[in-house]
């Protein structure tokens, strides 16, 4: 490609509505460009990086065993009120209705459609297992897109279904699909970990998560490289503290608190550290009731396990300031356990604690030297915190360590929770109708270019891993007006370099070299040639690696042998 022509506008300024470092580098190298909230054009460059991905996913897939198929982004609402998700996917569900007043959806996902497809299609246990996937246009529409591409309401995503006849076949796909996304990432690049993950509104018995690692990530990890356990913070376990619980070795006293409800409050002014405070959080039971649920002072509630408790209410919700009042005697932020007469279900490490702080259950005032058994009712407990770092990994390695990432891919064991609503069936060996089995296996694909950015920049801009990069190599030329000979020569190895299957980009404009050299650093591309006039002299072209920085003369007759070393990979980066 030539860039004398290509209309490619590039920008000096970091635009205001640019939050994280890939939104910012994208609209500055002309990659993207908004056109209205959470909705972006690909521009020419852009679209080269994403078709790139593309093609590492469908590669991958293909070898996979999945069957590519393409259904449609307009979905009928029938479809999503068999399995109930009309009503229950709420406002990120964009509807829509036809001129004859039928109700439609824009797809944000594509379960109910291929679970459709495949009542229609599949009749024996002799079709199965099968595995169909698509690349396509999906639209949700997030109350606050932001970052860019990383939460946009219209993105393209890789979303794979396979169909089973028993959970012993969807193990085999899901081991299968988990083994082609470590493929697709490694392939582009990336520096990834693949966690046990919640499922979340998809449903199903299990998940895994794949996240590219970087600082802007949205996504707490929880790994030990010792065992290579890893999972998202809300889906790892906190292990109970060893060994036994201290006996109590201090009075029950009342201290006057006046004003501090929080824990950091009370924790100074006590001059007691947070692991020696409880606090208590009153939420709605499933029986109409409150619980409360109590945590060491230091640690965060994890909602997904907590609203997985039987003896709490669907969805989690806090308790009102007038129920807490009612009920107890006194306002949020100085509830305790002693003489609380609700049920009380205790973080491991909360019913580990002895001569804690707690609440007094009177406005303005905390207890010191409370303890279980003793001052309060022994509690149930459960595990109800967020992992943090430092605390023993479930495989037994050694403690975690937390790290951020970026969520790009998410597969599932659905089992039957759609075939089952929408009656999907086979027949068997026996010619009996038997339910299908699920999974589910999708890649932000459009989600990968930004979190590769975020992953792969300096101060200069983007620095792509080279399987993602929209060209192998950047050819600058200096000066082409000034210089017959030397635009020539370009010339040559432009041509020379394509006809060995090289992806190149031309800088062939009459620009300022400074311009130049800007600007292919801040579209990020591998590999960068340089010939003007001085090198031309020596016979030799300037080399410069983006990543390493590595810069060396080349001949002119050795470039073609150079560039095939180096993206063979025989040189650093």
């Amino acid at each position: 490609m030539r860039l004398s022509q290509l209309p490619w506008t590039t920008l000096k300024e970091t635009p205001a509505e640019a939050e994280v470092i890939s939104h910012q580098l994208l609209l500055r190298a002309g990659l993207i460009r908004r056109l209205t909230s959470g909705i972006f054009t690909w521009l020419p460059l852009g679209l080269r990086v994403l078709r790139r991905v593309e093609q590492v996913v469908r590669e991958e897939m293909d070898r996979a065993g999945a069957l590519e198929v393409l259904m449609p982004a307009v979905q009928p609402a029938e479809l999503w009120q068999e399995t109930g998700r009309w009503d229950r996917y709420g406002d990120l569900l964009l509807r829509i209705r036809d001129r004859q007043e039928r109700d439609y959806c824009f797809g944000p996902t594509h379960e109910e459609i291929i679970t459709d497809l495949a009542r229609r299609e599949l009749r024996s246990y002799r079709q199965l297992p099968v595995n169909y996937y698509q690349i396509q246009t999906k639209f949700r529409d997030e109350i606050r897109p932001r970052f860019g591409l990383m939460r946009a309401r219209e993105f393209i995503m890789k979303d794979a279904y396979s169909f089973h006849m028993d959970q012993a076949s969807l193990e085999v796909t899901y081991q299968a699909m988990a083994q082609a996304y470590a493929r697709i990432f490694t392939r582009l690049g990336l520096r990834f970990r693949t966690v046990e993950a919640d499922s979340g509104e998809i449903g199903g018995s299990r998940s895994q998560e794949f996240h590219v690692l970087a600082d802007s990530g949205e996504d707490a990890i929880a790994f030990c490289d010792a065992d290579r356990f890893a999972a998202n913070v809300e889906a790892a376990p906190a292990l109970p503290p060893p060994g036994a619980r201290p006996a109590p070795g201090a009075p029950l006293q009342a201290v006057a608190t006046p004003q501090m409800r929080s824990i950091e409050e009370v924790s100074a002014f006590l001059k007691v550290p947070a692991t020696r405070c409880l606090k208590l959080l009153l939420v709605e039971g499933s029986d109409g009731g409150i619980v409360a649920l109590a945590l060491r002072g230091d640690h965060v509630l994890n909602t997904v396990k907590a609203g997985r408790l039987a003896q709490v209410a669907k969805p989690l919700t806090l308790a009102s300031p007038e129920r807490v009042l009612a009920l107890t005697g006194a306002p949020t932020g100085f509830i305790g356990p002693v003489g609380l007469r609700i049920a009380v279900i205790a973080d491991h490490a909360a019913a580990a604690l002895a001569d804690f702080v707690a609440g007094g259950n009177r406005e303005g005032f905390h207890q010191t030297g409370v303890n279980w058994g003793r001052d309060a009712a022994e509690p149930a407990t459960a595990d109800l915190r967020n992992v943090v770092a430092g605390d023993p990994s479930p495989g037994g390695g050694g403690p975690l360590a937390i790290a951020r990432g970026i969520e790009v891919g998410h597969i599932f064991q659905l089992g039957d929770k759609y075939s089952q609503a929408m009656k999907a069936v086979v027949l068997d060996q026996d010619g009996q109708e038997r339910v299908m089995t699920m999974g589910c296996y999708g890649i932000g694909v459009s989600r990968i270019v930004a979190a590769a950015i975020e992953q792969n920049h300096d101060e200069d801009g983007i620095v792509w891993p080279a399987p993602m990069s929209p060209f192998d190599v950047v050819l600058l030329v200096l000066n082409p007006k000034n210089s017959e000979a030397v635009t020539a020569t370009a010339e040559a190895i432009y041509l020379e370099l394509r006809q060995a299957g090289m992806e190149v980009l031309l800088d062939d404009r009459d620009a300022r070299p400074g311009v130049k050299f800007a600007e292919a650093d801040l579209l990020g591309v591998p590999h960068r040639l340089v010939l003007g006039e001085r090198s031309l002299k020596d016979a030799a072209i300037e080399y410069r690696h983006r990543r390493s920085g590595a810069e060396e003369k080349v001949a002119l007759g050795d470039v073609l042998e150079f560039l095939q070393q180096r993206l063979a990979g025989a040189a650093p980066g």
